[in-house]
């Protein structure tokens, strides 16, 4: 039991740990955050608070919304959502730092190569994570409520949730920078689209290669 216990913590990690990975990717491609990132992103470039902390501070945030969609079916272990943003967001700021070797895309080409990459690392984390039924990050963990209140598809809410961030975030840039885009970009709306629908195939390519279905609603 406790082994099991210890694979799940694991593999929690290494779900978030992958997210914040194409999360950097994203923010080095130069064509957009991804829309998980982008109103910290806004943050960062609107008052100068560093990415990773931003992250933290914005999550946090997010978490306070979930007694509201969840009301009685709010769990007091909800509130663990606190610390791992705190998590997410220091891992956020290891891999930007990580990455940061790797040069700036000379082409669009090469540019859309690593939004590409980041979409696809950044599902596969929340493939990793979610299923663990620990603490859900606070993006998540809304998305989850929704999931769980409406009783529709995680990925499907996910795009929904993930094109709300990506509006908010150019709303944010146009007010505070008066800018049109700044965080926001090409590869943000891409990413606002495919996240989830790349979330969605890797599961199904799970599951014919295993037998297996993930369950994505779990909380």
């Amino acid at each position: 039991r406790s082994m099991n216990s210890t694979r799940r913590i694991v593999q929690y990690l290494f779900g978030l740990f992958i997210m914040t990975l194409g999360i950097a990717f994203s923010l080095k491609s130069n064509l957009g955050s991804t829309p998980i990132s982008s109103i910290p992103y806004s943050m960062e470039l609107i008052w100068g608070i560093e990415v990773g902390l931003a992250t933290s501070i914005f999550n946090v945030l997010l978490v306070l919304t979930e007694p509201i969609i969840l009301r009685r079916k709010f769990k007091k272990k909800h509130l663990l959502q606190i610390p791992v943003s705190i998590i997410f967001g220091f891992f956020t700021t290891i891999t930007v730092n990580l990455i940061s070797f790797i040069p700036e895309p000379s082409n669009f080409l090469w540019a859309l190569v690593m939004m590409v990459v980041s979409i696809f690392l950044v599902a596969l984390g929340l493939f990793f994570y979610v299923p663990t039924n620990l603490v859900p990050l606070a993006g998540e963990g809304v998305v989850q409520s929704i999931a769980i209140v409406s009783k529709r598809l995680f990925p499907r809410i996910k795009v929904f949730f993930d094109s709300t961030m990506v509006i908010t975030s150019f709303i944010l840039s146009y007010v505070f920078l008066g800018v049109i885009g700044g965080s926001v970009g090409i590869g943000t709306i891409i990413s606002a689209i495919f996240v989830g629908i790349t979330l969605k195939y890797i599961n199904k390519a799970y599951t014919y290669l295993t037998g297996k279905d993930v369950d994505l609603k779990k909380m």
